[in-house]
């Protein structure tokens, strides 16, 4: 199994540029002094289409051969990897086919169709998802763009981390949310290439805590219906995101429901970030592990900001 390189990160970073947005860090200072170290978040819920997600697709839709490209990508996907194929895609000047669940938020649907994309609904079943799509492509002869267990997909995504440590230099750890995997594989070769004595840690919830099963008992664990409000965290990782993280990740931690949502209260009220709850999911572990991090230089990564506020109740809440 090839996994990609630090100079892999580094070419995706250079191809890219001229189409991501160069999303910025911000502290703050009232979440500084009530943790007692510095933070640092990348606002990547700033990124076009509204998530880091937005890297990777690029990444993949760029590396795309003439004869590929004219035929068109594909995925299934509920989210943000929807939306950021769709619109890379369309930077392209090629057709995105998605599928998705019918089961999607509203707010991710109406991204895709704004971006482009075409979109046909199935069962929110996994089987569901992948039959669907294998009739897609062969009727289209699309490329099939996996949300994260694809090489040129991880490159992309690990370009967030040497953007943020230009801004930040050298942290103690990094942070970012683990789902399939493949923000947190591509962070772990950038930060490992540029900082080796940096810790990068995943962040789960504990309802959906597959990734830290698997890390810690060395062997893949699925997921088994999974209920968090971190929807972003459904997946599973892939034998190629598991293989990367073993080799380069320190620790995964997990987080409950209650954090999370504390979390998005605080990044909101504090740093006047709009976190989706998957992203929220490192700041939750932080609150939660406040000694650890305490006196320490740490990034994390803001994955993404596709949310309706209006959907939640507790923003007002006293955590």
């Amino acid at each position: 199994m090839i996994h990609p390189t630090f100079q892999d990160i580094l070419n995706a970073h250079e191809r890219i540029r001229p189409y991501v947005r160069q999303t910025v860090v911000i502290e703050s200072t009232i979440i500084n002094r009530l943790l007692h170290g510095r933070l640092f978040f990348k606002c990547e819920h700033q990124q076009k289409a509204g998530a880091f997600k937005f890297r990777g697709a690029t990444n993949a839709v760029f590396c795309l051969s003439q004869e590929e490209s004219l035929r068109g990508v594909a995925t299934h996907s509920s989210g943000n990897h929807a939306a950021a194929l769709a619109y890379a895609a369309a930077m392209r000047g090629i057709k995105a086919h998605i599928v998705m669940p019918e089961t999607a938020p509203l707010v991710k649907v109406e991204n895709v169709k704004e971006m482009g994309g075409h979109i046909t609904f199935c069962e929110p079943t996994l089987k569901a998802r992948e039959e669907v799509l294998s009739k897609v492509v062969k009727d289209t002869g699309a490329v099939f763009i996996h949300p994260y267990d694809d090489f040129n997909v991880i490159c992309g995504q690990g370009t967030a981390a040497l953007d943020m440590i230009k801004d930040t230099g050298e942290l103690d750890y990094v942070l970012t949310p683990v789902g399939g995997g493949g923000l947190l594989s591509g962070t772990s070769i950038a930060v490992k290439g540029i900082y080796p004595a940096c810790k990068v840690i995943g962040t789960e919830p504990e309802n959906a805590d597959d990734a830290c099963r698997s890390f810690y008992s060395g062997t893949l664990v699925r997921p088994v219906n999974p209920q968090t409000i971190a929807d972003g965290l459904l997946t599973s990782l892939s034998e190629l995101t598991f293989s990367i993280i073993k080799q380069n990740v320190d620790e995964i931690f997990t987080v409950s429901e209650m954090s999370i949502k504390a979390a998005m209260v605080m990044l909101r009220k504090h740093a006047g970030i709009l976190a989706e709850p998957s992203s929220a999911v490192p700041m939750a572990a932080i609150m939660e592990n406040r000694e650890f991090f305490e006196g320490k230089r740490v990034g994390v990564i803001i994955s993404g900001g596709n949310i309706d506020p209006g959907k939640y109740d507790f923003w007002d809440a006293d955590y």
